[in-house]
């Protein structure tokens, strides 16, 4: 397939480009500098400098390609995240650059339009598995997600074929808030936001990259993309330590980060996540089926 890709440079894009080119596929990737085209083209991609924003720029951009893989975000530093100014732009992304991508592949007669959303949108659910017709929540930082499916989605209503991919929580080489986490790790700090009992589902980056590339094999639908092994956030702590080789002294901030309210809501949840659809429609399975081993694997390439 002729495959254009927004977000080419971005966490998952470095690893789902080359994914797709590894598949065969023929890859054009939005870059928007002189560096990250450069970068791009290193990589077997050609590289186009158009706005996210432009629907008509897009749509002539568009044009011959068989799908559209749109995985632009900008999810701000951990040092910002409980800033609600520093998600302003990353709402505007989901929002209004999805929907500009969306409403572009359509004008282009574009066939498949991948859509990036994440599995952190479901609500608590304990240590119940969650599959892809449980409920979502509608907290403020899960708007703009929920805004970016439904664009999806009216792609699908048109008449064509439409996949949003919940992710799970990012880790790996490529995700700047995983790389901080195990540096603190590394300084005996190992990160556990919410009670320990209660369940993070995860995802490798270069995981999810492949995802991407078996998603423009999936019938339309929403797709559940995580390890096979939620752990619990104790066990998550565990293996980050584990994978730093330095004992934890420090576990935090615990039941404490619940305090925070909406603006943690989406990492301090317990949500089970159940993979089983996507790897059923498709035969994606994850190289690391639980984050013990995605995070060995981190530490040892750095």
């Amino acid at each position: 397939m002729r495959v254009f890709v927004t977000g080419a440079t971005g966490a998952i894009g470095v690893h789902a480009v080359p994914a797709l080119i590894e598949a065969g596929h023929e890859v054009t990737a939005l870059a928007r500098t002189p560096e990250k085209a450069a970068a791009l083209t290193a990589q077997g991609a050609t590289p186009v400098s158009v706005s996210l924003f432009d629907r008509a720029a897009l749509a002539d951009a568009f044009g011959g390609h068989d799908a559209v893989a749109n995985l632009a975000s900008a999810i701000p530093p951990m040092n910002r995240f409980l800033s609600n100014r520093a998600w302003a732009e990353c709402a505007k992304v989901r929002t209004d650059g999805s929907a500009a991508v969306s409403g572009a592949a359509l004008d282009a007669g574009v066939d498949r339009l991948v859509q990036e959303s994440v599995s952190m949108i479901y609500r608590d659910h304990g240590a119940r598995w969650i599959d892809e017709d449980h409920p979502i929540d509608h907290y403020p930082l899960a708007r703009s997600n929920i805004a970016a499916e439904t664009s999806a989605n009216r792609f699908t209503e048109a008449g064509r074929t439409g996949v949003v991919l919940r992710f799970g929580w990012f880790y790996g080489p490529g995700a700047a808030h995983a790389e901080q986490m195990l540096a603190q790790a590394r300084h005996h700090i190992a990160a556990q936001l919410g009670p320990s009992g209660s369940y993070v589902s995860s995802i490798h980056m270069a995981d999810a990259g492949r995802a991407v590339a078996a998603a423009l094999h999936a019938p339309a639908g929403t797709y559940n993309v995580v390890d096979d092994e939620p752990l619990t956030k104790r066990e998550y702590a565990d293996a980050l330590a584990e994978a730093a080789g330095a004992r934890a002294w420090i576990r935090g901030p615990g039941r404490a980060a619940l305090l925070l309210g909406d603006r943690l809501t989406s990492l301090t949840r317990s949500i089970r996540v159940s993979n089983a659809k996507f790897r059923e429609a498709t035969g994606w399975a994850p190289e690391f089926p639980s984050a013990r081993e995605g995070w060995r694997a981190t530490a040892l390439s750095r």
